[in-house]
């Protein structure tokens, strides 16, 4: 009975081995293979003029996706930082920027699946657009040559809350972040027979995608320079939302 169980667990052992070889590893965001040697697989490279010169819109997109795929797979590449950051003293080619809330639980490099040089990144309370965002953003893209703009709001926003419950942070001594919320306010629609609260999950959650429209709008009509590019191909402006629960980005 002892030789049967030994040469069932030895035809069992080596089942197991021939699936582990045949399994392929999975593609980090950029479609870089893996190798068996784990210090190969540190990505040292960096975005490059050329690269970022080849790159559509729409294909930077995918990749983007991609990258939120192996973020929800818990799937990340592996990177080698520090010659990363070596690199990119050199210069920097990003190929796409991100406007984000502040809210520390969103980490937008992450989210994506990216590392150092591959993408700007803005972020103000509730995402929404002003003077330096939108200049930011016209050096990302007139001077620095990135091809999306990606504004991203996310679930349980906190300056969401406060713009749907009306708060009113200037009797409180908060000018500035009055003024902040007030810039939210204009998507907050009453509605017949809606708890317009921030304990109405659903509707907290419409604000949330309506105030992502609201700046990509307010993006085109107040930048000319942005706008043409868009019309002539050369960007996309696109909204999006990040889905705290799941880790999910949901492209609008």
């Amino acid at each position: 009975m002892k030789k049967q169980q030994l040469f069932l667990a030895a035809i069992l052992l080596g089942l197991a081995t021939i699936s582990c070889k045949d399994v392929a590893p999975e593609k980090p965001a950029d479609g870089i293979e893996q190798s068996s040697d784990p210090d190969q697989n540190n990505i040292k490279s960096i975005m490059t003029a050329e690269e970022q010169a080849s790159m559509s819109p729409d294909e930077i997109i995918g990749r983007l996706k991609k990258g939120n795929e192996n973020f929800v797979a818990n799937n990340l590449t592996t990177r080698d930082h520090s010659e990363q950051r070596r690199l990119a003293t050199i210069g920097q080619y990003p190929k796409a920027l991100v406007l984000s809330c502040v809210d520390s639980r969103v980490p937008v490099e992450d989210v994506f699946d990216l590392g150092i040089g591959d993408i700007f990144v803005a972020r103000v309370a509730g995402n929404i657009e002003n003077d330096d965002i939108l200049g930011s953003m016209e050096f990302a893209t007139a001077v620095a040559g990135s091809k999306v703009i990606i504004v991203m709001g996310h679930t349980s926003c906190g300056a969401v809350y406060n713009a749907v419950d009306g708060t009113d942070a200037g009797a409180m001594g908060m000018a500035s972040l009055q003024k902040l919320l007030d810039e939210i306010k204009p998507v907050v629609v009453a509605e017949n027979g809606v708890d317009v609260s921030s304990k109405n999950k659903p509707y907290v959650n419409k604000v949330i995608t309506e105030n992502v429209y609201k700046t990509v709008a307010d993006i085109r009509l107040k930048s000319p320079t942005m706008k043409a590019m868009e019309d002539a191909g050369q960007i996309k402006i696109l909204g999006a939302v990040y889905h705290m629960e799941t880790g999910k980005v949901e492209f609008l």
